[in-house]
């Protein structure tokens, strides 16, 4: 359990009554909440909640293992061995097969090894996003907690528009907030796309 998990723990009856402003009574005109809203399209506590759901752990794990299966495919490519006993046209062939082979195994941009070390990169750049969008959120949620935008909306029988105008600061914020991590994440995607194509054989 990290910050944001205990925070998200004391800060749920506060996010469920932001929420609950902005679904049942609305928001100022023209305030900075409605375009993040657009840009998330959750509610400020949905959209925390999608970011706790977040786990790195998991994908931590997995660089390793990764790196390891990039480096089994260099090995393998630099273990095969050259036709230096034999000539003539069989020995041509074998060549030009086990060049073909050695760059599929850990050659160019296509090669395995290369993609495998490139998932593995990914894998540590999603991380470290994960790690800091959940950081950048949990800052937001502490922020949030001590502000007087909390008290209007936890104490006492304030104006609806009262609540509505301290609903959509704290949500504004934190939507901004996941909305501009979220924008880097689809950076990193955008930048590793040329994983998802296909192999050529």
């Amino acid at each position: 359990m990290d910050r944001l998990d205990e925070l998200l723990n004391v800060a749920g009856a506060l996010l469920e009554r932001v929420d609950r402003v902005l679904s049942e009574i609305g928001a100022p005109g023209g305030h900075d909440v409605w375009r993040e809203l657009r840009r998330v399209r959750l509610l400020p506590g949905d959209a925390a909640r999608a970011v706790a759901a977040l786990h790195p752990t998991a994908i931590l794990d997995a660089a390793p293992e990764l790196r390891a299966d990039a480096r089994a495919y260099a090995d393998l490519a630099d273990a095969l061995p050259l036709a230096s006993d034999w000539t003539g046209e069989a020995a041509e062939a074998y060549e030009t097969a086990r060049r073909t082979a050695a760059e599929h195994l850990n050659g160019g941009p296509d090669s395995l090894g290369h993609r495998m070390s490139a998932t593995a990169d990914l894998a540590d750049s999603l991380t470290g996003w994960m790690l800091r969008t959940r950081a950048s959120v949990a800052a937001v949620l502490a922020e949030a907690m001590l502000s007087t935008e909390t008290i209007v909306l936890t104490t006492g029988d304030h104006p609806p528009s009262d609540q509505a105008d301290a609903a959509a600061a704290i949500g504004a914020r934190l939507l901004r907030t996941v909305a501009d991590a979220y924008d880097e994440a689809e950076d990193l995607l955008t930048g590793s796309a040329d994983l998802q194509a296909p192999l050529s054989v």
